[in-house]
């Protein structure tokens, strides 16, 4: 179950994402590659936040 909602999730995040950049101004390339680069730093983040369950 966990895995279609991972799958659920990302494909509406591509769609949302699709959609923005064919309406944001400029390059598509640096607007990718902006996006890529939060999504690492909320991976990350999100990662960091877990708290060890002894």
């Amino acid at each position: 179950m966990q895995y279609q909602t991972t799958v659920g999730w990302s494909l509406i995040t591509s769609g949302i994402v699709t959609l923005l950049l064919n309406v944001l101004p400029g390059k598509s390339l640096w607007w990718g590659i902006g996006f890529l680069v939060i999504g690492i730093v909320a991976l990350y983040v999100r990662k960091s936040d877990r708290i060890p369950t002894p």
